[in-house]
């Protein structure tokens, strides 16, 4: 498998301050990978560094297997990216912002930018002025710059933040059809997880300047807990009832347990009534991406 992008121990600081420390990522052609972590956690940082705005104080990283200075830069022509707000002329139109940005990296010529707007849903603009966008309208008109130059790495930071309901599903289709149709590789800054969960095909957790685990969603499918939530007056009989079969279970409160594991719930059910043990409620529930970074991180524990 190729590798797009691969960091090797990583690091950034600033006097004092270690904003990444030892990162390693890998990248593979085709993927949609999440970058995820909270705010201050170190995910700008690496994208400026690997988008050639900061340099790392030690470490290395290679794009398409390239690891010199002047190779780096060359391949960079193949990468396209949108840092934190995408830099757009505000009194232009869409279609003039392309126009722009097309020969600001010397395309030799325009014949596909009414394509390129199709793509991205802004072919019914016209001459509307881009500071008359909606946010999502902005957003997905800087994904179109950072298109002009055929790129097949893209890097997105925070693509969602601030976008209404809509505007995130737009933002949701745009992104997954640039990767299955136009088969580019993308880089996904966020910490909306719920939302990641839906396109993303490998994940990186970084969390104070480390990548802590990388995985693919199809893994993680398979290490997210399947629970079974249950509210119980006589919780001490149900632990021992759960203790003697062994079977895993958590107490969350005096009257709350949880069951881990693929049980059939209408078994588990009849089980525990051959016991006399009777719940009150019984909720079935998956695991969340967000729980899994929770207890990956430790919760609340490494704020």
């Amino acid at each position: 498998m190729e590798i797009v992008l691969e960091t090797n121990q990583l690091e950034k600081k600033y006097k004092n301050f270690k904003a990444l420390n030892d990162v390693n990522i890998h990248i593979e052609k085709g993927a949609i990978y999440g970058l995820i972590g909270r705010n201050g956690a170190g995910k700008t940082t690496l994208i400026r560094i690997i988008c050639g705005l900061q340099e790392p104080t030690n470490g290395t990283y290679t794009i398409y297997g390239k690891d010199s200075p002047s190779d780096i830069l060359k391949v960079r022509k193949r990468m396209g990216a949108i840092i934190e707000t995408p830099s757009i002329y505000k009194e232009m139109s869409a279609k003039d912002n392309l126009i722009e940005q097309y020969k600001l990296v010397g395309m030799p010529n325009l014949d596909d930018i009414d394509e390129l707007l199709k793509l991205v849903g802004l072919e019914d603009t016209g001459k509307k002025k881009a500071k008359n966008f909606s946010l999502g309208m902005k957003q997905r008109l800087g994904i179109a710059i950072s298109l002009a130059s055929n790129p097949d790495f893209l890097i997105l930071d925070e693509p969602i933040n601030g976008l209404d309901p809509q505007g995130i599903i737009e933002m949701r289709e745009l992104i997954l059809k640039l990767n299955k149709e136009k088969r580019i590789t993308i880089l996904i800054s966020s910490h909306y997880l719920d939302e990641l969960s839906k396109i993303a095909t490998h994940y990186g957790f970084l969390d104070h300047g480390t990548i802590i685990k990388e995985i693919t969603s199809f893994d993680l499918m398979k290490k997210m807990k399947h629970k079974i939530k249950l509210k119980v007056k006589n919780q001490k009989e149900f632990v021992k009832y759960f203790e003697e079969n062994q079977i895993s279970y958590e107490v969350i409160d005096s009257k709350t347990i949880h069951v881990y594991g693929k049980y059939n719930l209408s078994q588990l059910i009849m089980d525990l009534s051959k016991k006399n043990l009777v719940a009150e409620e019984v909720h079935e529930q998956e695991e969340s991406l967000e729980n899994y970074y929770m207890n990956l991180i430790g919760g609340s524990k490494n704020d």
